[in-house]
Formats: C-alpha cells, sequence, structure tokens
C-alpha cells in the first residue's frame, strides 16, 4: 500500500485499477485493498456467498476502513494490521512471525528479516521460508527493491540488504510452551 499515508483508508487509484482490469479486461487484477481495508476485513471476517456476498463485503470494509482512519491515526492503523494479520501456520502478528522464523523481537529485526516478513504476507504457504526458500528470498528481494524504488532505502542499500542469504531461526512455539502463549 504505497499511498499508506496519503489515503483515507480507500485508494480510489488501485480500486479504479481493480475495476478496470477486471471488469473491462477480465484479468486477475488484485491488490486494491488498502492496509486500512485489510485491516477490517482482519477484524470482521468476511462470510461465505456468492457475487453479492462478496460486493457487500467490500462495501463494509470500504466502511469500516474510513470510520478506522477517523479514529485511529496512520501509526495505530499500521500497528493494529501487524498484530492482526496471518503469516501462516496459525501464526498471527508481526511479533509471533518475529519469534517464529528469527527467534527475535519483531523490534530487532534487521531490515532484510522486516522484508521477508512484509514479502510473506502476500501468500504465506506460497513463500514460505523453509519449505521454498528460493521463492521465498525472491520475494523478500522484490519488497527491498520496491522500498528503493520508493525512496525509502537507497539502491546501494537494497543492494546490500539483497546480497544477504536468506537466514532463517526458526522455532515453533506450542500451545503448552510458555505462559499463556495464545495471547
Amino acid at each position: 500500500d504505497i499511498r499508506f499515508y496519503e489515503h483515507n483508508g480507500v485508494d480510489r487509484r488501485a480500486m479504479l485499477r481493480v475495476l478496470v482490469r477486471t471488469l473491462m479486461l477480465g484479468q486477475d487484477a488484485g491488490g486494491g485493498s488498502t492496509l486500512t481495508q485489510q485491516l477490517a476485513k482482519n477484524l470482521f471476517p468476511r462470510e461465505t456467498g456468492g457475487w453479492a456476498a462478496l460486493v457487500a463485503a467490500k462495501l463494509r470494509e470500504i466502511i469500516t476502513a474510513r470510520r478506522l482512519e477517523r479514529l485511529y491515526d496512520k501509526e495505530e492503523i499500521l500497528e493494529l494490521y501487524l498484530n492482526t494479520v496471518s503469516f501462516g501456520e496459525e501464526t498471527f502478528g508481526v511479533g509471533t512471525a518475529a519469534q517464529r522464523f528469527f527467534s527475535k523481537r519483531a523490534g530487532d529485526l534487521e531490515l532484510h528479516e522486516a522484508a521477508l516478513l512484509a514479502g510473506l504476507l502476500k501468500a504465506p504457504g506460497y513463500y514460505h521460508p523453509l519449505r521454498y526458500p528460493e521463492r521465498a528470498r525472491q520475494r523478500r528481494d522484490l519488497v527491498i527493491h520496491q522500498m528503493a524504488r520508493y525512496g525509502m532505502i537507497t539502491e546501494e542499500e537494497a543492494r546490500r540488504q539483497m546480497e544477504i542469504p536468506l537466514s532463517l531461526n526458526y522455532y515453533r512455539a506450542g500451545m503448552n510452551s510458555g505462559l499463556a502463549t495464545y495471547f
């Protein structure tokens, strides 16, 4: 969501792109939802159904996203999103994902590690770094490349980060190892 800090919960440009590609060109455009809309979907999951249910769910997400944007600032929305999103394997929230894949706190992640987790969100099963390390590395590198493209890091920093090999310190804690791990 490159325009996250610019929109009010709904990215009209992205929605228009998805509508044109889907309805007029018959392509799977994907990616029209903002982080705020995805947060709304995480907080209030969709019910199954046909096209009508999907349209109703999208409208509900748009309305909820606009309300969330009025109630919370961007940093709070980002924090809420990062604490509700699934990283696969019943791993919800960036803190749990950082522990699972790197055995460290989210705040201690290096840029290439955070990029791996960000890339994992697109399709956690498909980009699972333990099962598909090459896919995960390519996705991580795409995230890093996009960061450089949009001026978040320099090209030189991106190159350095992409040279770092994929390295995990994977630990899957069970429900009974630790105090109230389900929280």
